[in-house]
């Protein structure tokens, strides 16, 4: 009757090694921060909890509302470039003109090494 607890403790101590493995990317930051104000943003970072795949990354800048136009539709925005730090965690959007004054989503997705794609929003306001 050992052998079967033995064996059960060598399976868990084959297994638990393997679990930082499949751990998933996940937004640590960004700038601007989820639910604050900014003044005309020229970029826009986002800081993952590890590297990032760029090549299975993207992020979308989507104006939700503007000032005075009540029934605003989702407007996506264009004018920005796409930047990776060198250890490959952190990405800017630089963008060519300030941010107007409204509100924003980023929307982005992204995968590490573990190939496992998650995805987000961070909301922001432009004043």
């Amino acid at each position: 009757m050992r052998i079967p607890a033995i064996l059960a403790a060598l399976s868990l101590t084959i297994v638990a090694p393997a679990a930082p493995l499949l751990a998933h990317v996940k937004l640590d930051a960004s700038t601007p921060a989820a639910g604050t104000a900014a003044k005309a943003p020229k970029a826009i970072t986002l800081t993952f909890s590890q590297p990032v795949v760029p090549a299975k990354a993207s992020a979308a800048i989507i104006m939700t509302a503007m000032p005075g136009m009540k029934d605003h539709g989702e407007m996506a925005i264009r004018n920005f470039t796409l930047a990776w730090s060198a250890d490959g965690k952190t990405l800017t959007l630089t963008l060519k003109k300030p941010l107007p004054t409204g509100s924003y989503e980023v929307r982005w997705q992204a995968a590490a090494a573990d190939g496992h794609a998650m995805s987000g929003t961070v909301g922001f306001e432009v004043s």
